[in-house]
């Protein structure tokens, strides 16, 4: 039986029912708003994309001979970082283009691999805080790559410093003194030894030291996002790279990169003769570079 005075349940239910429908079609607005957006997003990256993709495309036929003839010189390489996310990659695509005789690993520990591709790999084990200890580690190899770093989160600011900068610089000054000719660095989008930030002064302060070591030739790629699952990551670097990884199903952008892409760069580049000594090369650039290599 109603009570005098109670509202009718029906009555109290309906306008919860109706906020609740208007919630739903403004979400559903807001919804097919951020969809559209993405979607128009997407082709203007992919308009300005497309306009750029032919920077290096035309080298895709003449990369297998450039590749043949590198080959014909007997070089060898090291690898620094080779554990590393890029460095695994990197080790990877060098292995399979095959185009150093020797391959050396430098780094703080005896890495174990599977598989007939890996047994000519020379290994290197080195004290980063000793390493003019290791001189010898670092000679006779023509071209060097360094995929070495850390991060603030988990090594702390100084020891972040200590890797990206003093142990890279380090092993560079030791591969130039043990005459080594191109050094090939892996840094980040936004490098400047000029920036507030912390981490792209200290990329852009480790650029600026070894190119100042004088290479005969000096390659320094600076990546945006690096589209991979890491072992180790954070939370806001993993949803940056899932969105950036979505983005990129549709077009590559100016922001993000897949890794693979940042590996065959490397090696691609390796191949060419620039006019420059040093040369920076942005996101789009490495990623049109990596297109040269193939599949």
């Amino acid at each position: 039986m109603k009570q005098p005075g109670s509202v009718h349940p029906l009555k109290s239910f309906l306008p919860d029912m109706i906020s609740v429908m208007a919630l739903g079609t403004t979400l559903g607005k807001a919804i097919g708003f951020m969809t559209l957006l993405v979607v128009v997003l997407a082709a203007v990256l992919k308009y300005f994309d497309d306009a750029d993709s032919g920077l290096f495309s035309s080298m895709a036929e003449d990369m297998k001979t450039l590749e043949e003839n590198f080959r014909q010189q007997n070089k060898s390489c090291f690898i620094l970082g080779a554990s590393g996310e890029t460095g695994k990659v990197l080790l990877q695509e060098l292995l399979e283009r095959n185009i150093f005789s020797k391959i050396t690993l430098i780094g703080r520990r005896q890495l174990t691999f599977e598989g007939k591709g890996y047994e000519n790999l020379v290994q290197e084990v080195v004290d980063f805080e000793k390493l003019d200890d290791h001189a010898a580690a670092f000679q006779g190899h023509d071209t060097g790559y360094c995929c070495l770093g850390t991060t603030k989160a988990i090594a702390g600011t100084e020891g972040f410093i200590r890797v990206d900068h003093d142990y890279v610089l380090k092993s560079a000054e030791l591969a130039k003194a043990g005459g080594c000719s191109q050094f090939h660095l892996q840094s980040s989008k936004g490098a400047d030894k000029n920036s507030n930030f912390l981490y792209l002064k200290v990329k852009g302060q480790v650029e600026a030291d070894i190119e100042a070591l004088g290479f005969d030739r000096y390659a320094i790629y600076r990546p945006g996002v690096l589209l991979v699952d890491r072992q180790q990551s954070r939370p806001g670097e993993w949803m940056a790279r899932k969105f950036f990884g979505a983005l990129s199903a549709v077009c590559s952008t100016s922001m993000s990169i897949p890794i693979q892409a940042v590996a065959k760069a490397m090696v691609s580049n390796t191949l060419l003769q620039p006019e420059e000594k040093t040369e920076i090369l942005e996101n789009k650039a490495i990623a049109a570079l990596g297109k040269s290599a193939g599949k």
